[in-house]
């Protein structure tokens, strides 16, 4: 199994050129195939020189929502010098998502650029988190109103925040089928922490294996609902002392068992 990593896993090990160059090189010894840009500035001419001295692909992008919607074009052209066909957005931001109104025009203008982007050779990604399982004043979710009402729209599924917003993790990912091509693999960990003297019990990301998610189930139905690009996330690998170790855990448990 070929695995890629999400860079915002840690970010910052990515902040100038040569840092990313030599990240890049670890997360290949790592045992990673691939790579995802997001967790620093987003300049095509420096992840096309990353990604070519490295010999390390990058095959989706986060990138900012007034570009996806305000510079479509000139987006595309940048993800073609670092031949990166899948263009991705992170989230909506929370004043969208809790404005049913602003939400569904957003949705509505998202799409308009995913068709733009489809009809150019491109692809684009929504990234969800656990917000998109809110309900609107209908009863319907606001990730199966994206899935209905936004056709050119494809979903980098995230199997931490499938879980943590109260899903099926494996029912969610079929209903998904056709539309997730990348994937986030994170699990989900119940921990216990002290906190001002007393015991907190929460979850948290953790790298694949070391959390509650049957990782065999998820990603065979991830294979049946076409996903082609596997990328580990783990937001907080960055916090850890070594962020690369860290990450290396997740490419590890997958290369054994997959």
């Amino acid at each position: 199994m070929q695995v890629g990593l999400n860079l915002f896993s840690i970010r910052s090990l990515i902040q100038t050129e040569k840092e990313f160059l030599e990240t890049a090189f670890k997360l290949k010894s790592a045992g990673y195939s691939y790579l995802q840009f997001s967790g620093a500035e987003f300049n095509a001419e420096r992840i096309a020189r990353v990604s070519k001295e490295s010999e390390m692909p990058v095959l989706l992008t986060h990138v900012a929502m007034d570009r996806i919607l305000g510079d479509t074009e000139r987006l595309m052209d940048e993800h073609a010098k670092f031949g990166c066909k899948n263009i991705g957005l992170g989230m909506m931001p929370i004043p969208v998502l809790t404005d049913e109104a602003a939400f569904y025009r957003t949705v509505a203008a998202l799409d308009t650029a995913a068709e733009k982007m489809e009809k150019n050779g491109f692809q684009f990604f929504y990234h969800h988190h656990h917000f998109e399982f809110m309900k609107t004043a209908n009863g319907e979710t606001l990730m199966d109103y994206l899935l209905q009402n936004a056709p050119h729209i494809r979903f980098t599924a995230d199997t931490y925040w499938l879980q943590y917003g109260g899903v099926s993790v494996v029912d969610y990912l079929e209903k998904l089928s056709g539309r997730i091509g990348c994937v986030h693999l994170k699990d989900y960990e119940i921990v216990c922490k002290k906190q001002n003297g007393e015991n907190k019990i929460e979850p948290k990301f953790a790298p694949v294996g070391q959390g509650n998610i049957d990782f065999k189930k998820v990603i065979e139905q991830m294979q049946k609902s076409g996903a082609k690009y596997y990328f580990v996330e783990q937001d907080d690998a960055v916090d850890y002392p070594d962020p690369i170790a860290e990450v290396g855990k997740s490419v590890r448990y997958l290369k054994e068992r997959f």
